[in-house]
């Protein structure tokens, strides 16, 4: 049996760097996200040209598992600070393996199109509870290992490890789903989720646990409310890049620019390559500096897109708002695990990252009803009013800071 990896106490420094102490995590995540990208372009060939059914079906499969995630981030939270993040990451493991069965039970049994989108929909609600604890339990678990003054590399490299896997998950599917008819090649992809679900438990069971924190904890909802200024800047700066994400290349098309594609490859590389050259700075200058500076980069780089007369001015403006989004994430998890004792971090972590989640949830509707109204670069003057609008999140009321 392999040695256990282990994850030294918060309190001690060791001689290891901190980013070999972090890479099982990272692994963790890599593992645990692939379970959601593989499936991701795979399931709207099996819904559609396999099973027959139309567009809304498709949307309701790839958006529950989302919807599944964000409801259960109270319970992975909770369950992390109670039981530990090593058993909330094995538990979210297995409910990913589970999940990847119920996808597979899907196409193999003789069940009919209706039965299969049925039991589909089933794996879909699984895996939204497996990436839930999954990514609680890795956050917490990373930062304990650590130290909490290393918060902001645990959550730089969880980021750039879940980002990888979600692309890479998509033409691994592709390439799954294409070896066979429609039924088989989804049988080969919920293979391939068993398989990742049970690398990243592997991983989780090899790295030594840290023991659940004792001391005072804080009811759920009272996390919520510490961490909702925080979370609400997070979910606001997200819509920035639901904005990319979703109408940077129909806005391209409809202007007759070339290169559309580089646009959300342009916000990529600026993405990783800040959070890879510059992810020390929220641990090392304070997370609502460095939130601050960051929404002032994003929204200058929407309002390049917003007004951009070429297309090298809109490249340009994806690039700066991959950057400054880069560090939003980890700036403003410093500061809402600081709001909190010790005790209570996973349920700070697990409503924390729901603001993201619902950032996400809402940006492609939001984007859509002002592109509906007045067109698509107006969508990028909505993401930098949001991105401004997020910068009162950096400001501590005074209220609190005196309280604290």
């Amino acid at each position: 049996m392999p040695s256990p990896v282990v994850a030294p106490p918060a309190s001690a420094e060791p001689a290891q760097p901190v980013l070999l102490r972090i890479a099982p995590f990272v692994l963790i995540i890599v593992f645990a996200y692939l379970t959601v990208g593989v499936p991701l372009a795979a399931l709207p060939v099996l819904i559609h040209g396999g099973l027959g059914f139309g567009d809304v079906a498709v949307g309701v499969a790839i958006g529950l598992q989302s919807l599944v995630t964000l409801a259960t981030r109270q319970f992975a939270g909770s369950l992390c600070d109670r039981k530990g993040a090593k058993f909330c990451t094995l538990l979210g493991g297995g409910a990913a393996a589970v999940a990847g069965a119920i996808y597979l039970l899907s196409v193999a049994a003789p069940l009919g199109a209706g039965g299969a989108l049925a039991v589909l929909l089933a794996g879909r609600v699984v895996s939204g509870v497996g990436e839930s604890l999954l990514m609680t339990g890795a956050l917490a678990w990373g930062i304990a290992a650590v130290g909490a003054h290393h918060t902001g590399k645990v959550m730089v490299w969880v980021g750039i490890g879940m980002y990888a896997a979600i692309a890479a998950g998509a033409p691994l599917g592709v390439a799954l789903m294409s070896k066979y008819a429609a039924a088989g090649g989804f049988a080969a992809v919920s293979i391939g989720v068993i398989a990742c679900a049970i690398v990243a438990a592997a991983i989780a069971a090899i790295t030594a646990p840290v023991p659940p924190v004792h001391g005072e904890r804080l009811p759920f909802l009272q996390v919520a409310a510490k961490v909702a200024r925080l979370g609400a800047g997070l979910a606001l700066a997200t819509l920035g890049f639901g904005a990319i994400a979703a109408f940077a290349v129909l806005d391209f098309q409809a202007k007759g620019w070339a290169g559309a594609g580089f646009v959300l490859s342009g916000f990529g590389v600026a993405y990783i390559l800040t959070r890879v050259l510059f992810g020390g700075w929220p641990d090392r200058f304070g997370g609502a500096r460095v939130a601050a500076w960051s929404l002032i980069v994003e929204s200058a780089g929407q309002v390049l897109l917003w007004l951009a007369p070429v297309p090298a001015a809109a490249f340009a403006g994806a690039i700066l708002t991959g950057a400054g989004f880069a560090l939003v994430f980890p700036s403003f998890g410093i500061e809402a695990v600081k709001t909190v004792p010790p005790a209570s971090r996973g349920s700070a972590l697990g409503a924390y990252v729901a603001f993201f989640d619902l950032g996400f949830a809402l940006a492609g509707p939001l984007s859509g009803f002002v592109a509906g109204a007045a067109g698509y670069p107006p969508v990028f003057a909505a993401g930098a009013v949001c991105s401004i609008i997020a910068l009162l999140a950096t400001r501590e009321p005074a209220a609190y800071s005196a309280a604290r």
